[in-house]
């Protein structure tokens, strides 16, 4: 599969402290990408970097061959990538309907078109009948949908979703799964940061190991949870093979 989003030796410090350091990884398109590693690993000011929260001290950022480095985060969502949050920010006293419609107005000026395509989301993230409903009056679970709903709604080419499947119970973090899955399905590519491994490893199909700021290693899952290093800096004991 072609590279659609590509990394070249971003570095950023803060402070005199290095978050990341000549991060280089590619994204092929239609793929689920993990971004895993410790507390501290740098995934964070990676993933706002990618979105264009913050500006790289150096290397590029190329989405489609364009580079979008330091260009910005509207200039980032006007050229395809959108995200989401770890902690909700959903516009409480609004409708559900009219939070994702917010995010159909990144594309569609027309109130029809981002009605039409709202609409379209919210079926995609099992919202429909939440349609009317003010997003304050949602269940944790249903408020990390509305995240991804108003996220696709600005019909992204990648999404970013920010530890999307935490704190979710075992059933709730499967129908988490399952609507990943169905974003990829409407050919959209994922890259996410998660902790819950058990959850997120048969999910990916490949995964970027970060420890102090650096990638630790690029590889499928099987090839993830065998490496020693992977093990001794962030999965521990529990996926030691036995002797």
């Amino acid at each position: 599969m072609p590279a659609l989003l590509e990394l070249r030796e971003v570095s950023k410090s803060f402070g005199g402290v290095a978050a990341n350091v000549a991060i280089s990884f590619d994204v092929a398109e239609g793929e689920i990408l993990g971004l895993i590693g410790p507390n501290g690993a740098g995934k964070t000011s990676l993933f706002n970097a990618i979105a264009g929260e913050i500006a790289p001290d150096s290397g590029d950022i190329r989405l489609a061959g364009r580079s979008l480095a330091g260009r910005g985060p509207v200039a980032a969502a006007a050229a395809g990538i959108a995200r989401t949050f770890q902690v909700v920010r959903s516009f409480d006293s609004m409708s559900v309907l009219e939070n994702v419609m917010i995010g159909a107005f990144a594309r569609h000026a027309g109130l029809r078109a981002a009605l039409h395509t709202a609409e379209a989301v919210l079926e995609t993230c099992g919202l429909t009948a939440r349609a009317e409903v003010a997003a304050m009056a949602l269940t944790p679970p249903e408020k990390r949908r509305l995240e991804v709903a108003r996220a696709l709604a600005t019909e992204p080419r990648v999404l970013l979703l920010d530890e999307m499947l935490t704190g979710l119970t075992p059933t709730e973090a499967q129908e988490g799964v399952r609507l990943i899955r169905a974003v990829r399905d409407r050919g959209v590519t994922v890259l996410m940061v998660e902790h819950v491994m058990e959850v997120l490893l048969p999910l990916i199909d490949r995964a970027v190991v970060l420890h102090l700021g650096r990638v630790l290693t690029i590889g499928s899952p099987a090839e993830v949870v065998a490496d020693a290093r992977v093990i001794e800096a962030y999965l521990g004991d529990r996926y030691h093979a036995p002797a």
